[in-house]
């Protein structure tokens, strides 16, 4: 996952409340709910192996750590390409933009599902993490930019719950369908999807203009800004965290005795999910600081209970919910931490959340395989527990600027 540099002409575009108090203007559900399946379908692509490694590591004769990279190189894709592209698309229309990317999806997930070659499967794997790449550089700041101003959180948050529908229903659907139907019909179901959403996206979601040569982000002099720094850092490492575990998960669980459990245990874990976006759009306007925190140690007291009492499958089902309430609302956090950190220069802090939260993913995959061989799945949660710790310093050390202690009025 990642976000948008479009958000600075968002503010600009998004239209205003008139008269004495905030005008009660709806949002345009038919169209955000298109950018909601938009991230569902960007997000489940770089997630569905988790589910699928030991069916797709047998059929393409690899190691379950080598399968684990076809996460990795998604993510390399995606941060190899989202500064560069967005830079280079950044005068395109953004209906224009949306489409191309997903249909890079539709063509990716393709070639993954029909591919019997390891080294085919990770190309088409790495073009996916490109079509990432330019769809995450828009999505975010194309919901602003169809939301009133003091509705726009609402507008990121719906268009952001496409991330834990994933987890929650899309990961263990696809997991189910693999095993049921083989790993490969959940890759063309993808497919299937993606059609169906370009001729949603045609139909109902307005276009944009893109950015004029002098909006174009200027990326070095924003990381001198007070406070884009710290969300960053916290970005590039709670990611790290969450990645190391999720993406070995059915190894995690195949080791603990609990392989068939693997899609019901990523049911409980995305319900979570859905319930801490849920949560995270109705407050994080006021409590951007206090639910990061939340956030953090939810999943730091998960990493604890899965080292510690693995063995209790209770207590396993308890820790991944709770993993799921810390994770939700991660994403729609740091977006919003960055932008708001940013300000007129959010498009350029937006365009490195992306490449760091992507490189996140990509090196969560190295590290996760290098651990699994080493030293076994066993090593993960303590492994996450240990990256949380200087995550929890940096967002209560950063009370002024990054994760401000008094938020502004929305």
């Amino acid at each position: 996952m990642s976000t948008a540099p479009d958000t600075a002409a968002a503010s600009a575009a998004a239209p205003r409340a008139r008269g004495g108090g905030e005008e009660q203007q709806k949002l345009p559900l038919l169209a955000l709910l298109a950018l909601a399946t938009a991230v569902f379908i960007t997000s489940l692509t770089e997630t569905l192996p988790a589910g699928l490694l030991p069916a797709m590591s047998d059929d393409l004769q690899v190691s379950e750590s080598a399968t684990g990279q076809t996460v990795t190189i998604y993510a390399i894709g995606t941060a190899l390409t989202a500064i560069p592209l967005t830079a280079a698309t950044a005068g395109w229309r953004r209906k224009r933009l949306l489409l191309s990317s997903m249909a890079g999806f539709a063509v990716a997930n393709t070639v993954t599902a029909v591919s019997s070659v390891y080294g085919l499967t990770m190309v088409a794997r790495f073009v996916a993490g490109v079509a990432a790449g330019l769809a995450w550089a828009l999505l975010a700041g194309y919901a602003r930019r169809m939301a009133p101003v003091h509705l726009q959180g609402k507008a990121i948050a719906i268009a952001m719950a496409g991330i834990p529908v994933a987890l929650s229903l899309g990961v263990p659907a696809g997991t189910f369908l693999g095993e049921a139907l083989g790993w490969r019909v959940a890759f063309l179901a993808m497919t299937a999807l993606t059609v169906l959403l370009l001729l949603w996206i045609t139909a109902s979601v307005p276009d944009y203009p893109g950015q004029g040569r002098g909006e174009r982000p200027k990326m070095l002099r924003t990381l001198r800004i007070p406070g884009v720094t710290p969300v960053l850092f916290v970005t590039l490492v709670f990611v790290l965290a969450h990645t190391i575990l999720y993406a070995y998960i059915a190894t995690f669980l195949d080791d603990l005795g609990m392989g068939d459990d693997t899609d019901l245990v990523l049911l409980a874990f995305g319900a979570a999910s859905l319930a801490s976006i849920w949560i995270v759009g109705a407050q994080i306007h006021h409590r951007l600081r206090q639910l990061t925190v939340a956030s953090a140690l939810s999943v730091a007291v998960a990493a604890a209970l899965l080292a510690v009492l693995a063995d209790n499958t209770g207590l396993v089902y308890f820790a991944c919910v709770l993993w799921g309430l810390g994770w939700g609302g991660v994403p729609t956090l740091l977006q919003t931490a960055v932008g708001e950190a940013g300000g007129e220069s959010a498009d350029a802090a937006q365009a490195m959340l992306v490449t760091l939260w992507n490189v996140a993913m990509a090196a969560g995959g190295v590290i996760g395989g290098v651990l699994l061989d080493l030293s076994g799945s066993d090593s993960f949660p303590w492994t996450v527990l240990l990256l949380l710790l200087p995550v929890l310093g940096v967002v209560l050390f950063a009370r002024s600027h990054g994760f401000p202690a008094k938020q502004p009025a929305p």
